[in-house]
């Protein structure tokens, strides 16, 4: 007899297939939700992980931080605290049995919030210091999804209930097991928090030059300090980080605006064009131009 917690994945799994019979969905109603559906493995692919809790009912991947590797499947969910650049891969599906899953963003100030107006015992758990986590799914996290998905059935509802049962989310993994890891860099004037505001910056200003001086100092620390600090959230250097930013925006821009390379190079920051085909070719797998056309060629496939 299938315990409660297999149960009620299942009736989320049945859930999920719903929602992506035509492949990845974002309901307007709840924007902060999103589900996904891979019919195949994959080669790893670059993506930038947002504050977010991304759970698999089906299937499993592989996410790929620096030198460190996660995977989540459906007894494995995973937690970004921060905005983190990735290689992604799909390790277990097929058409028969796709890989299912969400993903539900989230305001690391609603977090902070949070903390401020309970009592959250301060707590270290293993890894805390990664801005990346995985940890077992519970029965409480499964339902919880669940009762926000069914509201999409009843639309009415979902002002009034949608954020009382995300809070309720937020509220089961700041009291698990990876509590720690949105804990520490939600906490106000914890060392953590202050390179988790240095990320938000570099989002805003990665076309901007970078001295690591700087930024230091923004984050009050020492330079080795701060530096360890942002390595050990991001598993890279701030320079790391940065070219990551500004090569994801390049082809943002080359994809939706019809920038050419050149221009999308210079506008992120790049002084050289032949510099930035190379590094795009390096994370991307392919040159800007070749990688473009394929993805508008997927799009127009879809």
């Amino acid at each position: 007899m299938k315990n409660r917690l297999d149960a009620a994945r299942e009736i989320l799994r049945d859930s999920i297939a719903r929602w992506t019979i035509g492949g990845n969905q974002n309901p307007d109603a709840i924007p902060t939700l999103s589900f996904f559906r891979e019919d195949g493995l994959s080669e790893p692919f670059s993506a930038v992980y947002e504050p977010c809790i991304c759970m698999v009912v089906q299937g499993a991947k592989r996410v790929i931080l620096g030198n460190l590797s996660y995977v989540y499947n459906p007894h494995q969910y995973l937690i970004a605290s921060v905005d983190l650049p990735t290689f992604v891969q799909v390790i277990d599906a097929s058409k028969e049995r796709p890989l299912l899953g969400l993903k539900l963003t989230f305001d690391m100030q609603q977090v902070s919030q949070m903390l401020i107006d309970s009592n959250f015992p301060h707590h270290r758990a293993q890894n805390s210091d990664h801005g990346m986590a995985t940890s077992e799914i519970t029965l409480p996290l499964v339902t919880a999804f669940q009762r926000l998905i069914d509201l999409l059935d009843e639309e009415q509802d979902i002002p009034m209930l949608a954020p009382i049962i995300q809070k309720e989310i937020i509220y089961l993994l700041l009291v698990g097991e990876q509590g720690a890891c949105l804990h520490q860099i939600a906490t106000a004037g914890s060392q953590s928090q202050q390179v988790a505001r240095t990320i938000e910056w570099l989002k805003s200003n990665f076309s901007r030059q970078l001295r690591i001086d700087d930024l230091a100092s923004q984050a009050h620390m020492s330079t080795s300090s701060f530096h360890n600090h942002f390595r050990a959230i991001t598993a890279q250097s701030p320079l790391q980080y940065q070219k990551h930013l500004r090569l994801h925006e390049a082809r943002r821009l080359m994809l939706a605006e019809s920038l050419d390379a050149a221009t999308a190079a210079f506008q992120v920051g790049y002084e050289s064009p032949s510099q930035f085909s190379r590094e795009y070719s390096r994370l991307f797998g392919t040159p800007p131009i070749r990688d473009i056309t394929k993805l508008r060629k997927m799009a127009i496939v879809e």
